[in-house]
C-alpha cells in the first residue's frame, strides 16, 4: 500500500516504508532528505501488509527565503508557511503599511540575512529614461512597461522598502549603479572624507533638495524613516519637497495624560480584569492600556486604517481574525496579550510571544506586537497607564 500526503508539511514530510521479507536483515539506513518522499524497509516483525508512516526532519539549514510573486501579500506568505505574519514582518524590517513587490526576497526565519535584489550591472552609454507617475501606477508596472527591474527602479530613485511612489512624480528609469549614486544623496557620493559623517551625526535638521527621499535622507544621517516621520509630524506616503528643513531627531518623548470617559474606563477595566486572568505582570497590562489608548483612544471602534479595527485596530487582512472576531472586545484584548490562550493560536504574534518582552523598552515591547510606523507614541503614556492600573 502507498500512503500519499500533501508535499509540504511544516517541518516534515511523511515518508513511505514497505514491510521487508522475514529474511531482511537489519534496516537499511535512511538517507532521507527532506522534501523527498521515501520508500524504506521495516522489520520483519511488522504485521503483514502494514504501512508505517516515518517523519523526515530536516537536517539545521541556513535561514530560508522567499521571492515574492504577483499577488502575494505577507500574511499569505506567513500563512503558506506556518508563520506568523508578525514575525516575517520582523524579520524583514517591514511595518503592516510596507509594500512588497515582485522579484524581493523574504527572510522566513530570524538569522541569515536574505540577499538584497541585485542592481543591474553598471554600463557605459546607457539611456536615463524619466517616467513621471499617474494615478494607479505601480513600481512593478513601471518597471515591466519599460523593461527594467523592481530593484533597479528603487535603486535609481533611492526609494524605501516600502516602495512610495505618488501622481506627479519622476521617476528615473536606469539600470546603471553609478547613475543610481547621482540620483540620490547615498552616503558614498555625500561623505567621501573621514570628517563628512561626525558633521552628519551633528547635523539637527536637513533642508531638503531636488531628488531627496525620506529614505535617502535617513541613511545620510544615520537615522530612520520612523524617526523622520515622527519628528517632523508626518505619516506614511507624505511629500517632501525641496526648500523644505526636516528636523533629524524626534524631541524628548514628553508624557500624555488624560481623564477617562465612563466608556474608556470599562474598555480599561476590561483590558485589566483578562491580563489578570492570564497572570500578565503590571507592567505588561500597561503596555496593553497604552496601546489600546495610542490605536484607538480606549474605544472599540469599528473603522480605522485600511482594515484596522477594534480597541488595538487589528486586520482582517493580517490574520487577526474576522471583523465581527476583532469586534468581539474580550477577544481581541486576549489577543493582543497572546501567549497559550492566545485565540488566534500562531496566526498572530501577541504580547507574551515576544522573547524577553519584559526586558524591552516600555515602547518597544508595545511596537513588537504593533510593528507601527510610529512606535514612540506609546511611551508617551507610559505614567498614565501605570496610574490607571493603580486606580482601576
Amino acid at each position: 500500500m502507498r500512503l500519499t500526503a500533501p508535499a509540504a508539511v511544516i517541518g516534515t514530510l511523511a515518508a513511505v516504508l514497505t514491510v521487508a521479507p522475514a529474511e531482511a536483515e537489519t534496516p537499511a539506513r535512511a538517507t532521507a532528505k527532506a522534501g523527498d518522499l521515501h520508500r524504506l524497509t521495516v522489520p520483519s516483525t511488522a504485521a503483514p501488509g502494514a504501512v508505517v508512516t516515518h517523519q523526515v526532519r530536516p537536517a539545521a539549514t541556513a535561514t530560508k527565503t522567499y521571492t515574492v510573486k504577483p499577488g502575494d501579500t505577507v500574511y499569505a506568505i506567513a500563512a503558506r508557511h506556518g508563520l506568523r505574519t508578525a514575525d516575517v514582518l520582523a524579520w524583514n524590517a517591514l511595518s503592516w503599511q510596507s509594500i512588497i513587490y515582485p522579484g524581493q526576497k523574504l527572510r522566513l526565519g530570524a538569522g541569515a540575512t536574505a540577499p538584497a535584489p541585485k542592481p543591474p550591472a553598471a554600463s557605459t552609454g546607457a539611456t536615463t529614461a524619466t517616467h513621471t507617475v499617474v494615478r494607479g501606477d505601480t513600481v512593478y508596472a513601471i518597471a515591466k512597461k519599460y523593461k527594467t527591474s523592481v530593484a533597479a527602479i528603487i535603486a535609481a530613485n533611492g526609494l524605501g522598502a516600502s516602495a512610495m511612489i505618488h501622481p506627479g512624480q519622476k521617476l528615473r528609469i536606469s539600470g546603471t549603479a553609478t547613475q543610481a549614486s547621482a540620483s540620490t544623496p547615498a552616503p558614498k557620493a555625500s561623505a567621501p572624507k573621514a570628517s563628512a559623517p561626525k558633521a552628519a551625526k551633528k547635523a539637527e535638521t536637513h533642508k531638503v533638495v531636488a531628488g531627496d527621499t525620506l529614505f535617502g535622507i535617513a541613511k545620510k544621517h544615520g537615522t530612520t524613516v520612523s524617526v523622520l516621520l515622527q519628528a517632523n509630524g508626518l505619516a506614511q506616503g507624505s511629500i517632501i519637497y525641496p526648500g523644505q528643513t526636516l528636523r533629524l531627531t524626534a524631541p524628548p518623548t514628553s508624557q500624555r495624560f488624560t481623564t477617562l470617559d465612563s466608556t474608556q474606563k470599562a474598555h480599561a477595566v476590561h483590558i485589566i480584569r483578562v491580563g489578570r486572568q492570564l497572570g500578565v505582570s503590571d507592567r505588561g497590562i500597561a503596555i496593553a492600556l497604552a496601546t489600546a489608548m495610542v490605536e484607538s483612544s480606549m474605544r472599540n471602534l469599528d473603522h480605522g486604517d485600511r482594515d484596522s479595527l477594534g480597541l488595538f485596530q487589528q486586520r482582517p487582512s493580517q490574520g487577526w481574525g474576522t471583523r465581527a472576531q476583532i469586534i468581539d472586545a474580550d477577544r481581541s484584548i486576549r489577543a493582543f496579550y497572546g501567549g497559550s490562550s492566545d485565540p488566534n493560536g500562531r496566526t498572530t504574534r501577541g504580547l507574551l510571544d515576544i522573547a524577553g518582552w519584559q526586558n524591552m523598552a516600555f515602547t518597544d515591547a508595545a511596537q513588537a506586537v504593533q510593528i507601527s510606523a510610529f512606535p514612540q507614541k506609546y511611551g508617551q503614556w507610559e505614567q498614565q497607564a501605570n496610574r490607571w492600573l493603580a486606580t482601576l
